[in-house]
Formats: C-alpha cells, sequence, structure tokens
C-alpha cells in the first residue's frame, strides 16, 4: 500500500454464526478496525479456508432496504447472499462497507428513489439531488485488506470502479469475479442503468456489457 495511506490495524475479532432469509448459514470471522481514514465503522467477513491459493474478496457497500428487509428495487441483499456463499467455498473476505446510497446516504436514497418513481434512472437522480453519482472512495477498503495481510486477492464485483480504486491504492487484483445476475421486476430498469452507464459486467435483455 502506498506510503500516503495509513495504516489501519485490527481491533477486534469474534466469530459468529450467520442465518440467512432463504436458510443459509455460515460461520465468519468478523473483524474491526482501528485507524480508517472515514472514521466509519467498517467491518469484515473473513469466510473460509484462507490457507493457500488466492483470496476472493468482495467489497459490498451497506444497503439497509435490500439486505435487511429484502427490498426488490436493486440487487444487493442477493449479492450479499452470494458472496457469503462463494467465498466460504473459496476462501477469502467479504467486506461490509458503511457507503448506503453508493456513499450518499439513507434518507438521500430514498430521495432519490422518490426521483426514480418520477422517471429518472439511478444515476440521474443522484445528480438532480445536488449529489455525486457514485460517492465511494475504497481506501478504507485498502486499509482493511492490509490490516488482515491480504496484497493479492481475485474480487468479486461487476463494477469496474472497485478494481480500478484496489489497484489505484496498491492492491494486486488477479481476477475480477462476476456476481450473478439477480433480476426482478422492480430492479430491471436499476440494472440496465448500471450496466449502460458505469459499465458493469451485467448481461441483460438487449445488453452485454463487459468492463474494459
Amino acid at each position: 500500500m502506498p506510503n500516503s495511506i495509513p495504516a489501519a490495524a485490527v481491533r477486534t475479532r469474534v466469530r459468529i454464526p450467520l442465518r440467512f432469509a432463504d436458510g443459509y448459514s455460515v460461520t465468519a470471522e468478523v473483524a474491526t478496525f482501528h485507524g480508517l481514514v472515514d472514521g466509519a465503522e467498517h467491518i469484515a467477513l473473513v469466510l473460509g479456508d484462507r490457507t493457500g491459493g488466492t483470496p476472493l474478496v468482495r467489497l459490498h457497500s451497506e444497503c439497509l432496504t435490500g439486505d435487511v428487509f429484502g427490498s426488490a428495487r436493486c440487487d444487493c441483499g442477493s449479492q450479499l447472499r452470494e458472496a457469503a456463499e462463494r467465498i466460504d467455498g473459496a476462501g477469502g473476505v467479504l467486506l461490509y462497507l458503511r457507503q448506503e446510497g453508493r456513499g450518499i446516504g439513507l434518507y438521500n436514497k430514498l430521495d432519490a428513489y422518490a426521483l426514480q418513481d418520477a422517471g429518472l434512472d439511478t444515476y440521474e437522480a443522484n445528480t438532480a439531488l445536488g449529489l455525486p453519482e457514485d460517492a465511494r472512495d475504497y481506501t478504507p477498503a485498502a486499509q482493511m485488506l492490509a490490516a488482515l495481510g491480504v496484497t493479492e486477492l481475485d474480487l468479486l464485483t461487476n463494477n469496474p470502479d472497485k478494481a480500478r480504486q484496489l489497484r489505484d491504492l496498491g492492491v494486486t487484483v488477479g481476477q475480477t469475479v462476476p456476481t450473478g445476475v439477480h433480476v426482478t421486476q422492480d430492479n430491471l430498469r436499476y440494472l440496465h442503468a448500471k450496466a449502460a452507464h458505469t459499465h458493469h459486467t451485467i448481461a441483460l435483455p438487449g445488453l452485454a456489457f463487459l468492463a474494459g
């Protein structure tokens, strides 16, 4: 990691048995941290056997509506559930980052939903509120990985910006592994916007964008 990025340290490690809504269960070693640059309470879930091989890592941004309440307007809850099982099978880390609404916060995200109901897409709604399309900075993620001793990884994501930011922060990203496509009647327009606007690797009817 570049010297300009301050080091973080593991604060606590605790094992927590997790159970998802569909009954899938897994035990994670959950780590908290000192020294993260944004001061937020991000956590890391270490899953599976990390001995040997390249760890599989996901940077998952918090989504209260999707992760907790099962909202069908996004694919976040489904991606979180998928990531837990895939990382447990491969061995690696799921970083749960407190970046609600691509970093704009819960209330602003719900305000953006109201604008989407009026016809704007997810990115247009953010800018109409005077907010960034995507405010996420993955510097804390790079700090957390370094504190866990992860300097090289395969990244579970459809978002090319995550790999780009991690590489710029000195993390070696080998393969970029896409998640599944979790389409509902309510999130199809949202997924189309992500594929068309920010080149997420999501294969949808009429769209087959591949991240460069």
